[in-house]
């Protein structure tokens, strides 16, 4: 067992402050990749040891299970494993399991496991038409509403001062649907997580000899996160503390997040004014990323409303940040996948990268990309795209139409398309998006992410001169969901901002920082800005060593490139790219492959470059190379561009390619297809 000395040797000068200083009330403002779950488990251990602390007597509380877990175990490695780690909700559960029996006279309300089924009823009895969309966003606002301690008569009231809306619904309906609830949960003797909190809060303010016996048992408390407090956990900790002021607080302001769901970064900043004589430290040592990284972080807040303590990098330098913008969505997809590729070639685990962006949505074309390539990879905090409930529904119901004739098979020339439209828009679907977050929202952008791969499929089949239809389109939704299901092992992780948080891996890739989606348009105010700005910050300082920041000037390929890069990347942008923000774009022109000159007529666009420009490729191989497709496409029955692109056999016949490597170096060639096509295709080359 560590000695306290052996204790104090391990940390660094700021981390020793905070093992060091075991009255409190003490607030930690810990920079990300700093080490505070290092710092208060150390002083927690060092006060045992110490013996100013009985390890029965600490509670530590955390957010997450995983947090409490991970605390949990360094503790006993450190010799303090009676203490007691637990998130907030556990440990209230914990005492309303054993108090309430003998307050109340009568067993605790079941706790449920989801609002669905109770909010079902509800919203029937307020003759409310309510799917399980706006069920769930339903759901998120009676939590947000609960924790920051609103009951549904203020509802209307506060919501509409706060700024909170579901999609669709105006306050009062929402704070009708929200008292109904209370009715029916209270009605089958129910209790939800939140009021775990709320009855275990009213049970200390009611009952003094429990609150006295809770206070006997635990006289030292420590609380990580405390960015993500709520008002109704803030009151909790209060009874819990019954006027003492033995609480150590840690978190980082930079990183609040979750303001949406009812966190309050107040608690953390105004923590000295509402506690005398806190004694306040700063970590800022950053022991996870690079210099490079840590100084783009750092520019990032410095100046803004968000800015918080700055990081100091501790290791070695390593390779500088990469802001890259991309044609499209697509392109964008399609070369994170690339470099992913090669830094696989070169040693990289594929399990210490990750691809994050703002909204689960955006997932599909780097699941696509990544597919194609062979890599395999696991959506963090979401399904699959193509496992998604509306996805499902909606290829099922596309599927449907197809087989039984709705769509006639003679509907080309993106016909169709308007049929796929309007199959989307029978399910909820419409050209505007939802003004709002929330599963409404989510839901919305994965359809709208089948409109945009009919639109683009569509396009493409256009670009070859071949015809599509409803049919074809089907069946390449199948083909992409087979290729993106393929088992996981060592895989890249791909996951929102928000699922990021608190994770960490060698390479990260940052995408989609436009405009109009980081900040996202529904934040309109700028508080919620500022939270989008917070986000972007919890990514970037994800990486330890590579991170790689890219947009795309357009949604699809070929279309108009007016999309701008985050405002977020205006101070870490080179001039040059910062002055293009502000510059008007003109539509996308198509230019010559061989000497950059703007394409005019029908021919020169088909062949992708100007009448009197030599070919980089070798022609003749590239027709042999379209027979092939042809035969092949035939075979198959599927559009001979299903099988590769023009552009793609291009490529080939420009660098003719030898071997499976070679081959897979050409863009738009993942392991699927060269195992599909490669040997034919080399043969041909041969």
């Amino acid at each position: 067992m560590a000695t306290a000395a052996d204790l104090l040797t391990a940390l660094d000068p700021e981390q020793r402050q905070v093992a060091e200083a075991l009255r409190g009330p003490v607030r930690v403002l810990a920079g990300a990749g700093t080490g505070k779950t290092r710092a208060i488990t150390h002083r927690i251990a060092y006060g045992v040891a110490t013996g100013v602390y009985a390890p029965t007597e600490v509670l530590a509380v955390t957010f997450t299970t995983r947090a409490a877990g991970e605390m949990r175990g360094r503790l006993r490695t450190l010799g303090a494993g009676p203490v007691q780690a637990r998130t907030f909700h556990s440990a209230a559960l914990r005492q309303l399991r054993y108090f309430w029996a003998g307050v109340y006279g009568t067993e605790l309300p079941t706790l449920i496991e989801s609002k669905i089924g109770l909010l079902a009823t509800a919203a029937r009895r307020q003759r409310l038409s309510a799917d399980q969309a706006l069920l769930r966003d339903l759901a998120s606002e009676i939590e947000w509403a609960k924790v920051s301690n609103v009951h549904p008569d203020d509802y209307p009231a506060v919501a509409a001062q706060r700024g909170r809306s579901v999609t669709g619904h105006d306050h009062d309906t929402v704070g009708r649907v929200f008292g109904s609830y209370e009715e029916v949960k209270r009605g089958q003797g129910r209790m939800d997580m939140e009021d775990v909190l709320l009855l275990t809060a009213g049970m200390l303010a009611e009952d003094e000899r429990v609150a006295a016996q809770v206070r006997r048992q635990y006289k030292w408390f420590v609380v990580d996160e405390f960015q993500d407090v709520s008002p109704i956990q803030s009151a909790l900790l209060d009874l819990w503390l019954g006027g003492r002021d033995e609480l150590c607080v840690v978190g980082d302001p930079a990183q609040t997040i979750y303001s949406f769901a009812g966190a309050n970064a107040a608690y953390l900043r105004d923590f000295p004014a509402r506690h005398p004589g806190t004694t306040s430290i700063e970590l800022v040592r950053n022991y996870r990323s690079t210099p490079e990284v840590v100084a783009a972080a750092n520019t990032l807040l410095g100046g803004s409303a968000s800015a918080g303590v700055e990081l100091r990098a501790q290791r070695p330098s390593g390779p500088p940040v990469s802001y890259t913008p991309r044609p499209d969505e697509v392109a964008e997809a399609e070369a994170v996948a690339a470099q992913i590729l090669r830094l696989r070639d070169a040693g990289r685990s594929l399990g210490e990268v990750a691809i994050l962006f703002r909204i689960n949505a955006q997932s599909e074309a780097f699941e696509e990309a990544l597919a194609a390539r062979g890599l395999p990879y696991v959506v963090r905090g979401a399904a699959r795209f193509f496992d998604r409930p509306e996805v499902r529904e909606a290829v099922t119901r596309l599927r449907g139409a197809a087989r039984s004739g709705e769509a006639a098979a003679d509907t080309t020339d993106g016909d169709w398309v308007e049929v796929v439209r309007a199959i989307l828009a029978g399910m909820g679907w419409s050209a505007e998006a939802p003004t709002t977050r929330g599963q409404t929202r989510d839901r919305w952008e994965s359809w709208q992410a089948l409109v945009d791969q009919a639109t683009q499929f569509a396009a493409d089949a256009g670009r070859a001169g071949e015809a599509a239809d409803l049919n074809t389109f089907v069946d390449h939704l199948d083909r992409r969901a087979a290729e993106q299901h393929a088992p996981v092992a060592d895989g890249v992780t791909l996951a929102t901002f928000h699922a990021a948080k608190g994770l960490e891996w060698d390479s990260v890739f940052l995408c989609g920082l436009q405009d109009g989606t980081l900040p996202i348009t529904y934040a309109d105010t700028p508080t919620a800005v500022e939270e989008e700005r917070r986000l972007l910050y919890v990514g970037m300082t994800r990486a330890r060593l590579d991170l790689a920041l890219s947009w795309a000037l357009s949604r699809n390929p070929g279309g108009r490139g007016s999309r701008k890069p985050s405002r977020f990347l205006d101070p870490l942008l080179p001039d040059e790219a910062r002055a293009s923000r502000d510059r008007p774009r003109t539509r996308k022109v198509a230019n010559c492959r061989e000497c950059g000159r703007p394409l005019a007529t029908g021919q020169e666009l088909k062949r992708g470059r100007c009448t009197d420009c030599p070919a980089s490729y070798d022609e003749e191989l590239f027709e042999r190379l379209r027979e092939w497709r042809r035969d092949r496409a035939g075979e198959e029955s599927v559009p001979a561009f299903v099988v590769f692109t023009d552009a793609t056999l291009q490529l080939i016949a420009e660098h003719k390619p030898r071997t499976p490597e070679a081959l897979l170096r050409i863009n738009g060639i993942g392991r699927s297809k060269l195992e599909r096509y490669g040997e034919d295709v080399l043969t041909v080359v041969g």
